[in-house]
């Protein structure tokens, strides 16, 4: 098979950090993985850890243009792997196979989500980390409006209010013109 990312290279049968099967470029270090190969080989060793020990290039090499899957041709689909962090891998899912470009199998790990490959290309993994981008956009918009120590002292009260018994009659004291008034 030819690379997908660099069109230079050839992929070639290998294993990732020795485990389970992949394919690697042999000019950009690209890794082609099945998932079926990753359930399989999570079926087997349930217990494995990934090393703690990560050499994590910040700079991780993330194919900005859409790449095609290198079995079927086929344009293969970006998926973000977390909500804090805005990489992506591709996806072929006409053969459950992801790209990795140079670098990202060591930024999963760094994510921690190296033994959950297949959650992430699935609609309830990409759904959560849609939900909470949104969170984390609103809480951003909030902090610019409020300032720092004004949102800290809101998210306060706010709580405080949630797990209060009498939280309707605190609210409406709250947003009354004049609370001590029988006038509306």
């Amino acid at each position: 098979m030819n690379c997908t990312s660099c069109n230079q290279g050839t992929l070639n049968p290998s294993f990732i950090e020795g485990q389970f099967r992949a394919h690697t470029c042999s000019a950009c270090e690209g890794n082609w993985i099945l998932i079926e190969d990753f359930v399989a080989w999570k079926d087997r060793n349930p217990d494995y850890q990934f090393s703690d020990d990560i050499r994590f290039e910040q700079d991780a090499a993330e194919t900005k243009k859409a790449l095609l899957c290198p079995v079927t041709g086929t344009i293969m689909n970006k998926f973000r792997i977390s909500a804090q962090n805005d990489h992506r891998v591709d996806y072929s899912a006409a053969v459950g196979g992801l790209w990795f470009d140079r670098g990202e199998w060591e930024l999963l790990k760094s994510e921690g989500l190296a033994g959950t490959l297949n959650a992430v290309v699935t609609k309830q993994w990409q759904h959560q980390i849609r939900e909470q981008s949104t969170k984390q956009n609103f809480s951003d918009i909030y902090r610019d409006k409020f300032g720092e120590e004004n949102y800290a002292k809101v998210k306060a009260i706010r709580e405080w209010l949630q797990q209060h018994p009498q939280k309707a009659d605190l609210r409406a004291y709250l947003l009354a013109e004049d609370p001590y008034s029988a006038e509306k």
